[in-house]
């Protein structure tokens, strides 16, 4: 174990498992979460390939579905809620059942709305249908305030292409009603990366709205960090992208035991009441301190997007070891921040395979963003294996105090997906 100076608080929460795969079987993993800020006993949960999971007491218990719709249904999850209540699901698209074989594959972004707490699932809306261009890697943010909807995401001339012809870029699209209709999509990065889906393919769009209804965006792209904004709800953008952060190493990287693992940015804005409302956060991990040590690091704004801070590392050890799969929520409550990662500090001491033990980490900042307090919350340490597909990312939502991360954890060859009961305000 590390000396007491590196070492870091074990949690005492309630680890409820969600859904678990069978041997060696793809998911489920790449969980998403969100609180419904109308009822946070109200949880609605997705994960990879196909699955949805909502919970009506906390999160103590689930009942799992598979999500199906025409456009087909694979995998990148990503789930949020609007303050009326209603749960928004996007998912890749895969229409014709056939995956990479097929022509039409990824042809779209996929998403599905909810007006009963997760248990059913409307008819799906396409967005950015763009052939034969594949459409990759989206995330949403719901307007607090005037509920439209916003998506951003990677576009691929072909998906994986190592000729130089193709490229990729990041797109985006916009619904007034609800998520029944959306614009047409456009192109909101000035450059244009490889299509390989590593380091030099622009990549890891997350958008997120202020009180003001502007749009923030981050994303990775050749050991960079790039942010765009919109005044006007998505109709016209920044002339050129801010490079606002470097990311040594790309946002690629090699974690022992995890067969791919990208530390691609996280933005969220404060749209609290707090002294800190409309602050800009963006979270991700590199590999600045060595390939052998990966931390999470987080950069903000408060004059929207003009001006950033320097990175400050939110992980507080000090010693040589993998912090990775970043995901960050900031509470629209108390305006706290809570950064989700997983930890292999206490094991760095130890030989090879057991340097692999990996602890789930919850970060917490109530000042936003000087300074942070970790602690673990995950009961036990798990090993992953490289050879099963372990997901991108993992997730996490806050709402009034109510805390609900989401992780993989794979043991005895199947993978599962948990979350901890972590209530602040009670």
């Amino acid at each position: 174990m590390q000396d007491a100076e590196n070492s870091i608080k074990q949690g005492n929460y309630k680890n409820i498992k969600i859904a678990e795969g069978s041997a060696y079987s793809t998911g489920p993993c790449e969980p998403s979460i969100v609180v419904n800020p109308t009822n946070t006993d109200n949880i609605v949960a997705g994960s990879v390939l196909d699955n949805y999971h909502y919970s009506f007491d906390g999160g103590l218990t689930w009942k799992t579905n598979t999500l199906t719709s025409q456009f087909g249904v694979y995998g990148d999850p990503c789930l949020i809620a609007a303050t009326d209540g209603d749960f928004y699901y996007l998912h890749l698209a895969n229409p014709e059942g056939m995956a990479f074989s097929s022509s039409k594959f990824l042809n779209q972004i996929v998403m599905q709305s909810s007006q009963d707490g997760g248990k059913t699932w409307a008819n799906a809306i396409g967005i950015g249908k763009n052939e034969p261009k594949q459409q990759d890697k989206e995330w949403a943010v719901s307007d607090p305030k005037m509920g439209k909807i916003y998506v951003t995401w990677t576009e691929f001339d072909k998906y994986g292409s190592s000729n130089t012809k193709h490229k990729s870029r990041i797109r985006f699209a916009s619904s007034k009603d609800k998520g029944k209709t959306f614009s047409q999509a456009i192109t909101i990065s000035n450059l244009e990366g490889d299509a390989k889906d590593d380091d030099k393919t622009t990549e890891g769009a997350v958008p997120a709205v202020d009180l003001d209804g502007n749009i923030f965006v981050a994303w990775a792209y050749n050991d960079k960090i790039y942010f765009d904004k919109s005044k006007d709800h998505g109709e016209t953008w920044l002339s050129e992208d801010k490079m606002i952060a470097n990311q040594l190493e790309g946002w690629t990287q090699d974690i022992p035991g995890v067969g791919r693992c990208n530390g691609m940015p996280i933005t969220v804005v404060d749209i609290s009441k707090s002294e800190y409302k409309n602050t800009i956060y963006v979270n991700w991990t590199d590999q600045r301190n060595g390939v052998d040590n990966t931390d999470v690091f987080l950069i903000k704004s408060s004059d929207k997007g003009e001006t950033w801070s320097i990175p400050i590392k939110v992980n507080q050890d000090k010693t040589k070891s993998h912090q990775f799969f970043t995901w960050m929520s900031v509470d629209a409550v108390t305006g706290y921040i809570y950064i989700v990662y997983y930890d292999r500090s206490r094991y760095a001491q130890l030989n090879a395979s057991q340097k692999r033990k990996t602890d789930v980490v919850l970060a917490v900042s109530k000042d936003g963003g000087a300074s942070f307090t970790n602690e673990i919350i995950s009961k036990k340490p798990f090993i992953p294996n490289s050879s099963i597909f372990f997901g991108d990312y993992n997730n996490i939502s806050a709402y009034d105090g109510v805390i609900r991360p989401i992780w993989t954890r794979y043991e005895d060859g199947k993978l599962s997906v948990w979350t901890a009961i972590i209530d602040f305000n009670k």
